[in-house]
């Protein structure tokens, strides 16, 4: 028997135990993408295009902000497990009792932080992981945008729950895509080489 097979029949017996419940929680996602409206949406868009094609250009900026974002969501979850604030912003931002005065030197740490850690990353990398960044962004805002127009909700909506080779493929072939075009990219740039 070929993996092929194997793989096919795994993913039909992982299938039938009913939507979203799999490993991928597919209900959280779909919750997050139709509550976008068309402003945000168009925004997912835009910055996905800019990551998908230039992302290696500036890829030091979006570490330092994934770590920034990083930061707080993880201060936002200890809050709220932890501490058991009502206000989950405030705690995220406001960890550890410090007073207003020293959020400063929190930010200025994670910005250090994320800024070593982005010089250190390697190209490869830095293509892929951006690439990716960028396809996510711009296949939810698409999907938020296919949503919100309503010929098309009931539509998008069972293609995301019943087709599970749906999402995959949406966000492999602009990865694919980004990844090509960057790689093209950095070869003709100066202070980049592969």
């Amino acid at each position: 028997m070929d993996y092929v097979t194997i793989l096919a029949q795994a993913a039909e017996t992982a299938g039938s135990e009913g939507t979203g419940a799999g490993i991928v929680p597919i209900d959280l996602f779909w919750k997050q993408i139709t509550s976008l409206g068309w402003l945000e949406a168009l925004t997912f868009i835009s910055f996905g295009v800019v990551c998908l094609f230039y992302g290696w250009r500036v890829f030091k900026v979006l570490v330092v902000i994934n770590f920034g974002l990083l930061g707080l969501l993880l201060g936002m979850s200890i809050t709220q497990r932890i501490v058991g604030l009502n206000n989950e912003l405030a705690g995220g931002l406001y960890a550890c009792g410090l007073t207003e005065t020293y959020i400063w030197a929190g930010a200025l740490i994670g910005v250090v932080a994320g800024g070593m850690i982005s010089f250190i990353v390697f190209k490869a990398a830095v293509i892929l992981f951006s690439s990716m960044w960028g396809s996510s962004l711009i296949v939810v805002g698409s999907l938020a945008l296919l949503y919100l127009y309503p010929k098309t909700t009931v539509q998008v909506e069972s293609w995301v729950f019943t087709l599970r080779w749906f999402l995959p493929t949406v966000l492999m072939v602009p990865t694919a895509v980004g990844v090509i075009v960057q790689h093209k990219f950095v070869k003709g740039a100066k202070d980049w080489h592969l």
